[in-house]
């Protein structure tokens, strides 16, 4: 039996607003890690840690708990579970190949998450009308090692926004206003480097979210490069995560408004 708060939490709010961390979770459930060849730490640095405090800037927030390497909830069902070195970026994630038994019960969890985040929306929806989905994700840019120079900041924005999934054209005005606002922000006296479609276009969770709640839900792909935090030792700057949260925070009456022209 699927228990939820073994796989997500919720915090409920009253808006139209929905932010989600789907990886999150570091928690990997005793039968898989017992078959697992991948080490904690290198979990951890592909993983999306800290993204659940982002998930601030929504009403409602949804905050995964178990590991993209025991199933990953932003891949289609059939690729929710990493068999093989290349589906995980080269990396060694199982001994062997998981038996059944471990794949029939990722799938569970995977389906459950994905009926639940069905009614959640759903019910958003006949609440308020159209809502936003900020899908929050984060991505390395010290993939030659801790003392390895950074990758080329032209191609690793510090916020990518993914739009490849969405309608663009009926959601152009709400995506490129929350573009132009983060844009905006006073982060640290200089403005943040935020581009659309440079380094991800948006995964299968956006995806979802668009092909089932076709013009009444927007999922933006957010996903915002790890300068807030050391990828190699997973230690967090509480500081400048502090000031990514109130630079999201501030997109949200501009999000709004435009969310209001689609109900008018």
């Amino acid at each position: 039996m699927i228990k939820d708060q073994d796989i997500w939490t919720i915090l409920p709010g009253n808006g139209p607003l929905l932010a989600a961390a789907i990886h999150n979770g570091h928690h990997v459930s005793r039968e898989a890690l017992e078959q697992m060849a991948i080490s904690e730490d290198d979990r951890l640095r592909e993983e999306d840690p800290f993204t659940g405090d982002f998930t601030l800037i929504g009403d409602t927030r949804i905050i995964a708990l178990r590991s993209r390497f025991e199933f990953d909830l932003n891949r289609p069902r059939g690729k929710a579970v990493y068999l093989k070195p290349e589906d995980s970026w080269g990396l060694k994630v199982w001994e062997s190949e998981p038996g059944p038994e471990i794949i029939k019960r990722s799938l569970e969890a995977y389906d459950a998450f994905y009926a639940e985040a069905f009614r959640l929306i759903s019910a958003m929806i006949e609440k308020h009308g159209p809502v936003v989905v900020f899908d929050l994700h984060s991505y390395n840019y010290r993939r030659k090692g801790p003392g390895g120079p950074p990758d080329d900041p032209m191609e690793n924005p510090e916020i990518n926004i993914g739009t490849g999934t969405m309608d663009r054209d009926h959601w152009a005005s709400l995506a490129d206003r929350f573009i132009s606002d983060l844009q905006a922000c006073n982060f640290q006296s200089r403005r943040l480097d935020v581009r659309e479609n440079i380094k991800f276009r948006g995964g299968n969770f956006s995806r979802w979210i668009h092909d089932t709640f076709p013009g009444s839900a927007c999922s933006l792909s957010i996903e915002i490069k790890k300068f807030f935090m050391d990828e190699w030792t997973g230690e967090p700057n509480r500081q400048i995560m502090n000031e990514v949260i109130a630079a999201l925070q501030s997109t949200v009456p501009g999000v709004l408004e435009e969310l209001k022209k689609k109900i008018s």
